[in-house]
């Protein structure tokens, strides 16, 4: 009897939806996932604010306000492998254009993602870099 995996893009978008639960982030919780050339969980990561830093009182009311402060999934997750050692990243929402080009920088080769995110240049430059940018959507979700 064949026992039923979940392929690799699946589990990396369903880690990156578990570590999303981690952000601290009222109105935006995204997580991302990288994999090694052996499909080997090399880091999770979330959006948030910087290790150690606490948040003063009345910071998360204004979303606007507090923004410029956070730290993208992405931004976290490239903070904890070097340069071509992760091939795959899984990212609950797609990356924006800056984290896009961290991603390229990162040599990162596939990238898979839940939600869109319109005023990204992602698309353009996956096509320019040669770098897989695609939508997965059917993978376990976990919620709480």
């Amino acid at each position: 009897m064949a026992v039923e995996r979940l392929s690799i893009p699946a589990y990396a978008m369903a880690l990156a939806h578990v570590a999303s639960l981690r952000s601290e982030d009222p109105y935006r919780k995204v997580g991302a996932a990288a994999l090694d050339y052996d499909n080997r969980v090399i880091a999770t990561a979330y959006n948030g604010l910087a290790p150690g830093f606490v948040a003063p009182l009345g910071f998360w009311e204004d979303r606007d306000v507090r923004k410029p402060y956070m730290l993208h999934a992405e931004v976290n997750l490239c903070s904890l492998f070097r340069r071509g050692e992760a091939k795959i990243v899984a990212t609950t929402t797609m990356p924006c254009t800056s984290c896009m080009q961290m991603l390229c920088a990162y040599g990162v080769k596939e990238i898979y993602y839940d939600e869109e995110y319109p005023d990204s240049h992602a698309p353009e430059l996956a096509k320019t870099y040669g770098l897989s940018l695609i939508r997965i959507q059917d993978f376990p979700r976990v919620s709480f």
